[in-house]
């Protein structure tokens, strides 16, 4: 966990004069909500013995090089799609962190934001990462992938974080 820390705070280092495209990518608040919400479901997936190994985000993106966004864009967007199946299929009927109302608000206006930047979020639903991503949620059936998912949402905030920037 601390390694995955230390790695988002090298990229928003290097990418300081980067605007994101959605001013709520850079709230603290949003960030330290997203935060605990994944520490609550790690710890739920622990208390459960749930294999914590396998990782339903892959930190591998392949992209055809023919592209006509740059890699970032792609990228960007590629998790603006997996925010979205998040916030149909993974959060909406989540209430067991007090901060969820809000939490969800500020996650719809990430992918709104996204959306009005160019994001052709459903462009995105056949792409391998996103295939593979739904499938494994799939194989670990019903609330386990559920809240495994949920335990992931910061390494999904901060691929967001990263990759969606304007230069």
């Amino acid at each position: 966990m601390l390694l995955c820390v230390c790695i988002v705070w090298l990229l928003s280092s290097q990418q300081s004069s980067a605007r994101p495209l959605s001013a709520v990518l850079q709230n603290q608040a949003t960030f330290d909500a997203v935060d605990k919400l994944s520490e609550l479901a790690q710890d739920v997936e622990a208390a459960n013995n749930n294999n914590t190994s396998v990782r339903l985000i892959t930190g591998k993106v392949r992209f055809s090089p023919d592209h006509h966004l740059d890699e970032n864009r792609q990228i960007c967007c590629l998790h603006a799609n997996i925010l979205d199946y998040y916030l149909v299929n993974v959060l909406h009927n989540q209430s067991f962190y007090s901060m969820m109302p809000h939490l969800k608000s500020n996650l719809a206006r990430i992918s709104q934001d996204l959306d009005q930047q160019g994001c052709n979020i459903t462009h995105y639903h056949d792409h391998s990462n996103a295939v593979e991503f739904r499938e494994k949620i799939i194989k670990m059936q019903g609330q386990r992938g559920i809240m495994k998912a949920i335990g992931e949402i910061n390494i999904l905030f901060s691929y967001l974080q990263n990759y969606c920037v304007q230069m």
